[in-house]
């Protein structure tokens, strides 16, 4: 039986890419895309995919939190984080979540299907090109410390950095204003920053957003 695979990432010129890598093997079926965290998450819940690939920075709900959702939902789908960074923030981020694979854009198409074919087998991979002091940070991980926020206030400080009002933060999330005035401050008095452009500052180093990219 082909591993049904499922694309996740807002550029269609990267899913096309991506699916006509796919499509080659025989093994392997491209059932379903999202363009965002949230479509991710819809469709894993109708299609029952085997396996995610999913850009770790996304509009609206980035990757890491998609995958944290959809991992705890159904452990079984097997998430492979894809990215432009090396960067040990969204590497962690991404295995924390419960992904299985972690790959950098710029891989060729053959570490692609290897990587599929790998967490499709209940094994972990991550791409070569990552060096040894990220590796060894994810067998041993430091002491960094950083503020703790709850997956909620995560969601919401993503979208507010993105712009959205609080009445669309709450459409998207089916909250009130009022409860999502309430998140907001409650971020800002952890955060101890008190601005929409130190928020929006905070969301793209930590890669809540895509903002950055």
């Amino acid at each position: 039986m082909a591993i049904k695979i499922l694309l996740a990432d807002d550029h269609k010129i990267l899913r096309d890419g991506l699916r006509n890598v796919i499509e080659k093997n025989v093994a392997m079926e491209v059932v379903g895309e999202a363009t965002n965290g949230r479509e991710a998450i819809k469709l894993c819940e109708k299609l029952n995919p085997d396996v995610v690939i999913m850009d770790v920075g996304m509009k609206e709900l980035n990757g890491v939190e998609a995958t944290r959702q959809i991992t705890q939902t159904n452990p079984e789908i097997k998430v492979i984080g894809l990215s432009m960074h090396s960067n040990k923030r969204f590497i962690l981020g991404m295995f924390k979540a419960g992904a299985y694979g972690y790959l950098l854009k710029d891989s060729d198409s053959d570490e692609l299907i290897k990587a599929i074919q790998t967490v499709a087998a209940n094994k972990k991979y991550i791409s070569h090109d990552i060096s040894a002091t990220i590796l060894q940070e994810l067998i041993s991980p430091g002491e960094e410390t950083e503020i703790e926020l709850s997956n909620r206030e995560k969601e919401i400080l993503q979208l507010i950095a993105e712009g959205k009002s609080s009445k669309e933060i709450g459409d998207l999330l089916f909250l009130s204003s009022k409860t999502v005035d309430a998140h907001r401050k409650n971020i800002m008095d952890k955060l101890q920053l008190f601005t929409i452009p130190d928020l929006t500052k905070y969301a793209i180093k930590t890669g809540l957003t895509s903002l950055g990219e």
